[in-house]
């Protein structure tokens, strides 16, 4: 968190929001010429779309694009953490639709699931927040279920407040997933690492993961994501990030363990399930010594076999006996941090960043 900190810290006491939207999110400090620039490798490749979000940041200002979601009428969803408006609606052309929401300062998860025909969000506040004098603070982290033009419908518990969490332990949640059966799981990456399964009422179930299992194929350090993944119709399972180990971790439904998939040298994000692929924002990459550094961002992607098939503004992807090498940044660097990627029907990518100058997403369109 100490890079998150520093960031925000520094942005508020002393950035001032763009008069209109340019260099969206591009990494500015290497002045890279993004027009018509194809990204990425083998099936997967993308033109950068320069300019997308058809909006002025000085009326809607944006601190950290965080993620982003498709309701039912085919609008984009992006949740961000500034409070004069948490949320801001696109069409697909980029056109802003509507805007709302002042009450999640750490604005970070969004999840939008379809209950009945109806569309509902899941947004999830981190607890980290930077108060109006620029002071950086912290606070109990929530998670709340909403209509998709932000009625609240209810807040989940705080585990400290039914006994699944110790006094001692922080509660910082980062992201939701929501299961076949309505169950919702919590991916604590912020706080304490822990999972944390809920009914679909907002009653506790159970929750795993956390840092001192005996089977340390348990233990997940900043559990920054959760997905269900339902590659397997038959037998859906839940993706976690555990992204200080820049790696995703299977388990079932009920928190038993799979497998882990490795992924050198990236710092992902949530995981994206779209169609046999998992897609995902790095938010740092390390340089040749493994050092992890700012504005080292990208996207990569999986196949149905979880093997990197393309990395958008990363290196190609490298196999040796089997086994991925470590992944870079490309020297002709666009992302900042990635933090978030949506797939549309036409499999176009829009992708959100933190700490990248306070931009708008990114539309990454499939070539």
């Amino acid at each position: 968190m100490s890079n998150r900190r520093s960031f925000l810290k520094k942005t508020a006491l002393g950035a001032t929001a763009l008069s209109t939207t340019s260099s969206f999110g591009f990494n500015i400090l290497k002045k890279t010429v993004l027009e018509d620039q194809i990204i990425g490798h083998g099936d997967f490749k993308y033109k950068v779309v320069k300019d997308w979000a058809q909006m002025s940041v000085a009326h809607n200002p944006i601190l950290n694009c965080h993620e982003m979601q498709m309701d039912s009428k085919g609008r984009l969803i992006m949740l961000g953490d500034h409070t004069d408006n948490n949320i801001l609606v696109f069409d697909k052309s980029g056109k802003l639709l509507d805007y709302w929401g002042t009450r999640y300062p750490g604005g970070h998860g969004l999840t939008l699931h379809d209950e009945g025909g109806e569309d509902m969000l899941y947004i999830v506040d981190c607890g980290w927040f930077v108060d109006r004098s620029g002071k950086w603070s912290k606070q109990a982290g929530t998670v709340s279920k909403t209509t998709v033009d932000g009625r609240l419908l209810f807040t989940l518990p705080d585990p400290h407040t039914i006994g699944a969490y110790t006094q001692e332990q922080e509660y910082l949640p980062t992201e939701t997933a929501v299961g076949p059966n309505g169950d919702i799981y919590v991916a604590d990456g912020y706080g304490s690492d822990f999972i944390l399964q809920y009914n679909h009422k907002g009653e506790f179930i159970r929750k795993w993961g956390g840092h001192d299992n005996k089977d340390k194929n348990y233990n997940l350090h900043n559990a920054h994501g959760v997905a269900v993944d339902y590659r397997n119709k038959k037998n859906p399972v839940l993706v976690v990030t555990s992204r200080s180990d820049k790696s995703f971790k299977f388990f079932t439904l009920d928190g038993k363990f799979i497998k882990t998939v490795e992924l050198p040298g990236a710092y992902v994000c949530r995981p994206v399930l779209d169609d046999d692929n998992i897609y995902a924002g790095v938010c740092w990459s390390e340089n040749k010594a493994g050092k992890r550094f700012s504005n080292s961002g990208f996207v990569t992607i999986m196949d149905g076999e979880n093997k990197v098939v393309s990395n958008p503004g990363g290196d190609a992807p490298e196999y040796k006996n089997g086994k991925l090498q470590q992944m870079y940044q490309s020297e002709k660097a666009v992302f900042n941090h990635g933090h978030d990627v949506f797939v549309d029907e036409d499999k176009n990518l829009y992708v959100c960043q933190w700490n990248a100058n306070r931009t708008p997403p990114i539309k990454l369109e499939r070539v």
